[in-house]
Order: C-alpha cells, then structure tokens, then sequence
C-alpha cells in the first residue's frame, strides 16, 4: 500500500480532516483555538491575570498590560498537564505574569503559530527544534517537562491479530494526531527501526481524543499512536490494546534506545534573547509545577485540573495521568543523552535531516531552569 497520507472518511468528525492540514489552517483556527473534546469543536483561551515583565506581545489585557500568546498541542492531553496545571495552581500569577493559552489538536500546529508569530511559545514536543533548525529556523526548548515521549501505539481488536509488533505495519493505516508531528515521526522511527519502510504504510491524520476514538472504532485505522487520557478511554471500553508502551523512562529506553525529550516550551531563540526576564519568569513558574507534581498524587494533581478533561469520569482520569507521570522531569533539565536519541530517531527517516549537520546546543538551553528557585 502506498504512503499516502489520508484522511478518514467523510462521516468522519470534520476535525480530523483539518488535522490533515495544519499550515493552511492554523492563522484561521487559532482564533477560536478550538480543541478535542467530546468530537465538538470547543473554543478555549485562558488568561492568567497579573503584571507583566519586559513586554512580549503588542495585544494587551484589559488592564493594558502585554500579553504572552503560548499555543499548547492539545491542552487537555495529559503530556502537557503542566502548562494548564501552572495556570490552575496560579504560579504564573505570581511571578507576575499574564499568559494566554491557547490550543491545537497537534503539536505541528502549535509549531505553526509559532513560527508565523501568532504566539510567543509553543508547548510540544523537542523534536520539532531539530526538525526546524534543518529548515533554518532557530528554535530553543526553554524548560523540558519530560524525558520520555508520554506515547502509545495502539492497535484495535480486530487488528491485534495481524499487527504483534511494527515490523508488521507494512500496509496498515496507523493514526497519528497531524501529519509532520512528533505522533508521526514516532511512527516512522518504530517502523523504520523494525524494517518496514515509510512508504509501506500509511499515515492517516486523526488528532486525538474522540476523533482517535472513532477513527479505530470505525475500522479508518488499524492502530495508532496516542496519549492518555485517549488510551486510558480505549482500553476502558476495551477497544484496542497496546502495542508500544513509551509513558516511561523504561519503555522509551526499550523503544528508542535512549530518554527522548517531549514535551517542553519552545521558543524563537530571537525573542528569547529579546525577552530574557519574561522568559525566567515563565520558566521559574512552570519549574515550580513540575516540583509540585513530583510530590503530589495522580488523584491531587486531577483534582486540580479542569472539570471538563476527565470526560471520562474522574477515577478514569486519575488513572491516566498516573500512567503518565513517570515521564515528567522534577526540574525541567534536559535529560543527559536526550537530544542524541532524539537526533538518531529523526535521522533514522527524515530527509530534511538525515544529510544535515544538526547543533544540538542550538536546539535547548538549560540556563533559565538553572536559575529557577529550588524551593
């Protein structure tokens, strides 16, 4: 089968066909940041109130002070917790800062605001500095909230049969959130890693949550890689299995061979360098969350969150995010060896990168974590 990529079909959710171009419609729907939930199309944009630092959008507030536009890759998936988390536990606020969420189905979409200038940070995954900087844009990770992907490749029931590893891909229609996002290239690594080519399988946009949930139920794929809370739902009303497990250190070292670095905030390293106290102010907040999360429970941490993400009741959410929170770092360091994995899995597939000279020192910088308070 070739590798084209596809759309599910059309009684699908319209969402994920537009997960199938996230550049020419990222400027449009980033105005109503719609999101995932319940297969609707919500709007969410969050504003956390206080004082702002050196100036870092020419929107302002009401009270007239700049605003900083951060697009999250799916707030209500569990590997960005902390972002929303931060707004919830109010750490923005007291560093005195005023921060906009907003939201995309896929991190490629959240790399798209960023690049266009629509926001001043992106929350997704590391990789995606890497792939840019083979594109000529400089991009940094200021915080890593992870050291492992928070991804799991699933397969449905009627599938499990054929599919016991991704050497067995070839012909098979595997759901990623967007295509070129980190669900994407994940896919592509196992599959290449297994002996199966890109071009022996197909990768078909279909974002997450209840767009996921349907596509497999619906038989549009026979598998795909996702995250919780989208994986504690499928095996809750026992649609699929796992095939690949990457929520930990562990499985990710098993896997890929090294920690990969996922989720952090990236930004363009021009307006870094421009904003370097904004910047601290952002990091010292969200370096106080992941402390904060180290100490407390699945059950505290959900309790904290939305009402709304646990669509699935809220022990089922609980359970998600304990699932997920081995991937999470306590200091928001980039772990030792991660950017060298995360290099040998794109270069293992991506043309862009595979005859390019990557700075890994160009893609993350750990001085601001450094710099937050221990307490």
């Amino acid at each position: 089968m070739p590798s084209n990529p596809e759309a599910v079909p059309d009684d699908s959710n319209s969402l994920i066909q537009q997960a199938r171009y996230p550049r020419t419609t990222a400027r449009r729907r980033l105005r109503a940041a719609p999101f995932l939930a319940g297969g609707l199309c919500a709007a969410l944009v969050m504003t956390l109130s206080g004082c702002g630092g050196d100036t870092a959008s020419d929107d302002k507030s009401a009270s007239g002070q700049a605003k900083i536009k951060v697009m999250v890759g799916g707030l209500d998936k569990v590997i960005y917790l902390p972002a929303m988390l931060t707004q919830q536990l109010g750490h923005f606020k007291a560093e005195g800062l005023n921060v906009e969420l907003l939201t995309e189905p896929a991190g490629v979409q959240a790399e798209t605001a960023l690049i266009s200038g629509d926001v001043q940070g992106a929350v997704g995954f590391y990789d995606h500095t890497l792939d840019l900087q083979a594109k000529g844009k400089k991009i940094e990770s200021v915080v890593q909230f992870s050291h492992a992907p928070g991804e799991v490749e699933v397969v449905s029931n009627q599938a499990a049969a054929s599919i016991g590893s991704p050497k067995d891909f070839k012909g098979k229609k595997l759901g990623v959130t967007g295509l070129g996002s980190s669900t994407d290239f994940l896919t592509k690594y196992l599959a290449v890693r297994d002996g199966v080519k890109t071009s022996e399988f197909t990768p078909v946009a279909v974002g997450a949550g209840q767009t996921f949930v349907a596509a497999l139920k619906q038989g549009s794929i026979q598998g795909g890689m996702t995250t919780d809370p989208t994986v504690a739902t499928l095996l809750d009303q026992k649609l699929g299995k796992v095939l690949v497990d990457m929520r930990t250190p562990e499985g990710s070292q098993q896997a890929l061979g090294g920690p990969y670095p996922s989720s952090s905030l990236y930004m363009s390293t021009e307006w870094v360098n421009g904003h370097r106290q904004t910047v601290q102010k952002l990091v010292n907040a969200l370096v106080k969350t992941l402390r904060w999360m180290s100490t407390h429970s699945a059950e505290e941490i959900a309790a904290k969150m939305p009402a709304d993400y646990a669509k699935g009741g809220k022990d089922l959410y609980a359970q998600s995010i304990k699932s997920t929170l081995p991937m999470f770092t306590k200091d928001g360091v980039m772990p030792k060896d991660g950017p060298e994995t995360v290099e040998k899995v794109l270069k293992a597939f991506n043309p862009n990168l595979k005859s390019t000279k990557v700075d890994l020192s160009q893609t993350y910088t750990t001085e601001f974590v450094k710099k937050a308070p221990q307490g």
